[in-house]
């Protein structure tokens, strides 16, 4: 016998698949949609629908858009002599909260992974290349993750980009600040003492 009616049962599998959703969350959403007004549960199954059908891919640097160019290619006060690589479009957020990055982006939809069967080939490599050839461009940053597809990407990257003439930088990492030095594994140490600068 089921623990749920069959339509909250469905709802619930379906929550459930959502990134870091398990059964106990999914049931607790679950039981607040039920709760929820009419009006509510429509206002959200119609931003679904929206996102759906009214966001795209920009042409330009390939984020997540509701028109032909991004809102940061459509900017006409940001610098496009700098472009800031990056893997995914959610990792343009962090990059914007600091508010020191004036230039465009360019989002790779994913990262080298050979485990996983991802080639350079299935990153969106070739617009960046168009973009560099097309001029302007003097300064790429790659801010992949710093996780082993991520380096192994920055790397490719860097081979790639280089003989184009122009100049490729890598975020730095390390210790996070407000961190203690004692809870910093060795990797994190490596990179900080790697990427020390002067004082």
């Amino acid at each position: 016998m089921p623990d749920f009616a069959e339509p909250l049962a469905r709802l619930i599998q379906e929550v459930k698949r959502l990134p870091g959703i398990g059964q106990k969350s999914a049931q607790r959403i679950a039981f607040y949609i039920l709760r929820s007004s009419r009006e509510d549960v429509e206002r959200l199954s119609q931003a679904l629908f929206d996102v759906k059908d009214n966001l795209g891919i920009c042409a330009a640097c390939n984020n997540i858009s509701d028109g032909e160019l991004c809102l940061y290619c459509r900017d006409n006060s940001r610098d496009p002599s700098v472009i800031c690589v990056v893997e995914e479009s959610q990792s343009i957020l962090p990059i914007e909260t600091t508010r020191q990055f004036h230039g465009l982006y360019h989002v790779l939809h994913g990262s080298i992974s050979p485990l996983r069967g991802i080639g350079p080939e299935q990153l969106k490599i070739k617009g960046l290349i168009s973009r560099i050839d097309g001029g302007g461009a003097k300064e790429i940053i790659l801010a992949t993750n710093p996780t082993v597809e991520g380096e192994a990407t920055a790397s490719y990257l860097s081979r790639l980009l280089k003989p184009l003439g122009v100049k490729v930088t890598r975020i730095a990492m390390g210790i996070p600040v407000g961190s203690d030095l004692e809870f910093a594994d060795e990797v994190t140490m490596s990179k900080s003492l790697e990427n020390r600068r002067e004082l």
